[in-house]
């Protein structure tokens, strides 16, 4: 199968620019990410395609040798050197070199970016974001609080304003690297690109490092921090703290923290989203003859309910706005009474007496009971025939 050209592959004239080409690359490796494009199995295809053709266009040299020879300059055909060795060409070796151009261009903003000046290092590291667990219960979910939680985490030295150098003095760029954080070296026909083994890659060294957090720019401690709790919360809700993160290496900014939320169970409500349900247990005499009965309401009032005659267990009412408050929105969910009919137990001799003369007497009393075994029997004479 012939090989496209480079330039339609990505999209480009053949007198674009190194930036036009860049970013056409940029925009097909967008598109093309295997990772975007599980449904398609051809996009992993193509996006090794579209590294191959940035890989040679993006170097000025090995453009030269494509723009006069085409695939031929990489494929071993031109019989001299200035090609790729033979066998390996530009398609079956590792593509990280053209992707880590642009990697942080496609990635930066969700790892935290790049810091640092225009050298291209990063001078001062982002601090990592937290994750805190809190557990509240139902009640203070209805009602919303205000929380005082202590996070153990790294803070800024005091001692060297977060700076890394005794004394608060700033650090010097890197001999090795230049302050870029990343260092070349040639392999072959390719360039592979490391991180400086000097500053691990933040651009710039402590000569004179603080001696309260060696260094580091931040020390460990407990930070107590006030938490507001909106009313409404679920399990699951994520609380955004921008900032109240760990603090960045060297002066770098913090990190978020994310406080995700858990409500605990209750002793007499069950939640389903926004509406709550109380089983409440009635007496067998309540249930047949009905009545008004008292329910709790998580507001911690009471409502009044009024048991139709002959409910049964599993009959659900229902008390408008009763419920839990959304997170977003206006109007509480409805709040849902099932009534458990109790059967009763610890009969004294006068009560079974009582309860043998209405079972004699009670022959249309239980309609379903009636229909079933009615059920049952018709059931049983058709086996037998």
């Amino acid at each position: 199968m012939s090989k496209r050209d480079f330039y339609d592959v990505l999209g480009v004239a053949k007198s674009a620019s190194a930036d036009e080409i860049k970013k056409a690359y940029r925009k097909k490796a967008k598109e093309l990410h295997p990772d975007r494009n599980a449904d398609n199995p051809e996009a992993e295809a193509q996006f090794k395609e579209a590294n191959a053709a940035y890989e040679v266009l993006k170097d000025a040299e090995k453009k030269a040798a494509y723009d006069r020879f085409g695939h031929a300059a990489f494929d071993g055909g031109m019989g001299g050197g200035g090609g790729a060795r033979p066998g390996q060409g530009y398609g079956g070796g590792d593509f990280s070199s053209a992707f880590s151009d642009v990697f942080d261009d496609l990635f930066g903003d969700f790892m935290g970016g790049r810091q640092g000046g225009g050298g291209g290092g990063r001078r001062a590291a982002r601090g990592a974001d937290l994750r805190y667990n809190l557990r509240i219960s139902l009640d203070e979910a209805f009602s919303g609080m205000q929380k005082t939680i202590n996070v153990p985490t790294a803070v800024a030295c005091s001692s060297c304003n977060g700076s890394g150098a005794e004394g608060g003095a700033e650090p010097t760029t890197c001999p090795t690297c230049s302050g870029m954080g990343k260092v070349r070296a040639q392999q072959g026909f390719f360039t592979v690109e490391r991180t400086c083994p000097t500053c691990s890659g933040l651009g710039q060294i402590i000569k004179n490092p603080c001696k309260s957090c060696g260094g580091q720019g931040r020390v460990e401690k407990n930070r107590a921090l006030n938490v507001n709790i909106p009313a409404g919360v679920e399990t699951g809700t994520r609380i955004r703290l921008a900032g109240e993160g760990e603090a960045g290496m060297r002066g770098g900014p913090p990190g978020d923290l994310y406080i995700f939320v858990e409500v605990g169970p209750h002793d007499l409500f069950e939640r389903d989203g926004v509406n709550l349900y109380c089983r409440v247990p009635v007496s067998m005499a309540k249930a047949a003859l009905g009545g008004a009965i008292e329910v709790p309401t998580i507001d911690g009032g009471r409502g009044r309910v009024q048991i139709p005659a002959g409910s049964q267990s599993g009959r659900q009412m229902r008390l408008r706005g009763k419920g839990m408050p959304p997170l977003r929105g206006t109007g509480n969910g409805d709040m849902y009474i099932e009534l458990a009919v109790e059967t009763p137990v610890n009969l004294s001799s006068r009560q079974k007496e009582l309860l043998k003369e209405f079972e004699d007497l009670g022959e249309d009393n239980n309609p379903e009971s009636k229909s079933f075994f009615s059920s049952v029997k018709s059931f049983w004479d058709g086996m037998k025939g």
